[in-house]
């Protein structure tokens, strides 16, 4: 058959033009390789800048105190504030309060995340225990964990159970919700491609739900730790003869300022290596991102 393209007006077929590769931008070279595009929401490890903040936030501070703008009674220096908190680590009352925290606090976080990633696989993972559990876990989980402190001591008694529940209770329903909700959120397709392969329910969740899941529940845990330390320090407060909490109580009453900024950077201590901790567990679990 005869091409008539040319009398219709149309151009005469032939080769197509090879097109080079111009780059991602002017001044890229015909051939040149194109940069990654995506490389910009690629997290880069800044390691000085924490600390240079940190340091210039306390510089400030202590400027500031030592001139005059910063009063005294309000918020001591930073130097007044380690000196009470080297005096309380000389006298040795340090270890007696950090070791009653830290004990409330493992014993009762370590519950109540246990718990909490138990009853949010049954959530994720069974219609009953969604039925069950779901209803009970959005009815309490609104209520003011601080509120049930007292009923707790009617429970429990003013020693350490009452103190323990109370963190258990708060660190149990983050738990739970970031676990269903992580369980919520695998790819089904992969579900549905382990079980096309054979795979055991057992199998499909330890190799594909719980490490899809894994990413939101370690995220609950950041969550539920500084939960626990806030309801920590308000169950020492109401009935505790050691722990940073009740140390922190008892410098408010005597207005010792710099004793107090002393416990609340001790507080602050303690978070910060809790999320240390978690970091690592997160770079050690999720490697495979």
């Amino acid at each position: 058959m005869s091409d008539n393209r040319q009398d219709r007006g149309f151009p005469a077929a032939g080769p197509v033009p090879a097109v080079e590769a111009t780059g991602a931008g002017e001044g890229t070279r015909p051939g040149q390789p194109v940069p990654y595009r995506g490389g910009s929401f690629t997290l880069r490890s800044l390691r000085l800048v924490s600390p240079l903040v940190f340091i210039a936030l306390i510089a400030f501070w202590e400027f500031g105190s030592q001139q005059g703008f910063i009063s005294a009674l309000v918020l001591p220096a930073p130097s007044e504030a380690f000196q009470a908190f080297r005096d309380l680590a000389v006298s040795g009352r340090l270890w007696q309060h950090l070791n009653a925290s830290l004990y409330r606090l493992l014993v009762g976080w370590s519950a109540g995340t246990t718990l909490g990633i138990i009853v949010g696989f049954l959530i994720g993972l069974s219609s009953l225990g969604r039925a069950t559990f779901s209803p009970l876990v959005s009815a309490i989980f609104p209520i003011p964990k601080i509120a049930l402190l007292p009923l707790f001591i009617i429970w429990f008694g003013i020693g350490e159970g009452s103190k323990v529940a109370t963190i258990l209770f708060g660190s149990f329903f983050p738990t739970v919700i970031a676990t269903y909700g992580g369980v919520d959120n695998v790819d089904r397709g992969l579900i549905r491609m382990g079980q096309s392969f054979g795979l055991t329910r057992l199998s499909i969740i330890r190799k594909i739900i719980l490490p899809g899941a894994l990413p939101t529940i370690l995220s609950g845990f950041r969550i539920s730790a500084s939960i626990a330390i806030i309801l920590l320090v308000a169950a020492e407060m109401i009935g505790a003869e050691y722990g940073v909490g009740a140390y922190i109580l008892l410098a408010g009453s005597l207005m010792a300022t710099d004793q107090l900024i002393a416990g609340v950077a001790l507080l602050s201590l303690m978070g910060l290596t809790v999320s240390w901790l978690i970091g690592r567990a997160e770079r050690f679990f999720l490697r495979w991102r």
